[in-house]
């Protein structure tokens, strides 16, 4: 177990240094000036001496493997730098401004998500084949349909159609503020994104459910007469739940995708909504720490998922 997790940990860490190499030579092939967009100038409009000096400042005027090199050994020391659009604050101040938003929003998407998905799947499958499996089905393969922007525009139109609430997208308001404004706030973004990242989860376990219904241990169990919501929950679910973990640690990886649709839908100034306006003003360090941060989450999502398996199934040995 402890050389199944330090294997981990080294590949973890891998997969993290490979997706900011990635990233980091890849915002150097874009087109666009950093520096010129660092001042909110086009490039033409700045003398050629201003622009050089705003290089150099930066840290542009260096060749690439400098730079890297330079990037490397400050990511190592958690040192991520500072913003080009901004002067006298770091790039961790930025993260520590939007990474609560995102966290708002995607505990919220979650909840929704599974609380939803997990029970479907179940009734689906023990329903089958009836008007309730039909019905339950159906929502699923709409919600995997749907992209989650048209969800969201939807479900907007409707709210200003009926008059269902105010969405107040100025006020930007925390949980621990204003609860009643936050929740109405995140209710759209966090219905939309809940109902089409979980669809996967809702299919994978109505067909898991129905396999191991089939199972001998199943059929033993209730020939020994233990109730039904027994079986359901003590031996069909736990087990039907290991292939189901994995599905539910990629999902994680899709809601903070779909964060970046929503954030930007809403007005939420979260994480995604950062990493989009960081993106398109060249913001080399904000897009740099951004997409690390995301790629750790997901990488750390995994992780937990991994050695959840062992915990809901012992019979899984590590090797």
């Amino acid at each position: 177990m402890q050389q199944y997790i330090l294997r981990r940990l080294i590949g973890a860490v891998f997969v993290i240094f490979l997706t900011g190499t990635f990233m980091f030579f890849m915002l150097r092939l874009l087109p666009g000036d950093p520096a010129a967009a660092s001042l909110g100038l086009d490039a033409g409009s700045i003398s050629p001496e201003a622009l050089e000096a705003r290089n150099a400042e930066l840290g542009l005027d260096q060749p690439a493997y400098q730079q890297y090199a330079n990037w490397l050994w400050d990511t190592v020391r958690l040192d991520l730098g500072s913003p080009f659009s901004k002067r006298g604050v770091t790039v961790w101040y930025e993260i520590g401004r939007s990474l609560p938003y995102s966290i708002e929003l995607s505990i919220l998407i979650m909840i929704v998500g599974f609380s939803v998905a997990i029970p479907i799947g179940l009734l689906s499958a023990i329903y089958q084949d009836r008007w309730v499996d039909y019905v339950l089905r159906t929502l699923a393969i709409l919600a995997l349909a749907a992209p989650v922007f048209w969800t969201a525009a939807i479900a907007t139109l409707a709210v200003l159609q009926w008059e269902l609430f105010t969405i107040d997208v100025i006020a930007q308001p925390h949980f621990w503020e204003d609860p009643g404004a936050a929740f109405t706030w995140y209710l759209v973004p966090m219905f939309a994104g809940g109902f089409a990242g979980t669809a996967a989860t809702m299919r994978l376990l109505r067909s898991q459910m129905l396999e191991v219904l089939r199972q001998d241990y199943v059929r033993t169990a209730r020939a020994k007469g233990l109730r039904e919501s027994l079986v359901i929950t003590r031996h069909a679910l736990r087990n039907a739940l290991v292939p189901v973990l994995t599905v539910m640690g990629v999902t994680l990886a899709t809601i903070i995708g779909s964060q970046v649709i929503l954030e930007n839908m809403f007005n939420i100034p979260g994480i995604g909504n950062k990493i989009i306006s960081a993106f398109f003003g060249r913001d080399y360090p904000v897009v740099q720490a951004l997409v690390l941060l995301i790629a750790v989450f997901v990488v750390v999502t995994n992780f937990v998922v991994d050695i959840l398996y062992g915990i809901i199934d012992p019979r899984i040995r590590f090797s």
